[in-house]
């Protein structure tokens, strides 16, 4: 009866115990970064005028929450972007804040978007959402994607219909010093 008991006991355990949703193990694998500093290279090509060309790139997960992290990305010395990442009921949401060096916001900012769904643990899509469309409209066939593993997190950004794709990859193995906090962030 014993030997029962034990197999029914670890039976209704495993059956009834629900893994986590994708998006909270995404944010769980960003998390173990917080406070942590890395460099990034571009993954598609640029031209001599880009404005990331030559720059070192460094992002920072700053501040994580039950239901946010918060990445700066340093562009050289500029400090005017930041990556929020916030719970949304079952969808994570992705917004793009831009400040001046004075704090504050950008004319264009918190441009983002809403995943469709829980996704995957390692990667997570938010295709543009209608206050990205109204602010940018040019924007509107937009679809950002991040994935992280245990030696790589890249953010990208392909617009659909056209020839724009942006690609960051930021290496995990190796923490490197923080250029200081965001602009606005401080």
């Amino acid at each position: 009866m014993r030997i029962f008991t034990l197999i029914f006991f670890l039976f209704a355990t495993t059956v009834w115990a629900q893994d986590k949703p994708a998006n909270e193990k995404f944010l769980d694998h960003l998390r173990k970064h917080c406070g942590k500093s890395f460099e990034g290279e571009l993954v598609t090509p640029v031209g001599p005028n880009d404005q990331f060309a030559g720059k070192r790139l460094v992002m920072h997960v700053v501040d994580c929450g039950d239901d946010f992290v918060h990445i700066p990305f340093f562009v050289g010395d500029d400090k005017s972007r930041t990556w929020v990442i916030t719970k949304e009921g079952d969808r994570l949401k992705l917004k793009h804040d831009h400040r001046h060096e004075d704090g504050s916001e950008d004319e264009v900012t918190q441009y983002g978007g809403l995943t469709s769904n829980t996704g995957m643990e390692n990667i997570q899509f938010f295709p543009a959402d209608q206050e990205t469309t109204d602010l940018i409209p040019y924007a509107a066939n937009n679809v950002w994607w991040i994935t992280i593993d245990d030696n790589f997190f890249t953010y990208n950004l392909r617009r659909i219909g056209s020839e724009r794709f942006f690609s960051v990859k930021f290496d995990l193995t190796k923490e490197v010093e923080s250029p200081g906090p965001a602009w606005g962030w401080e």
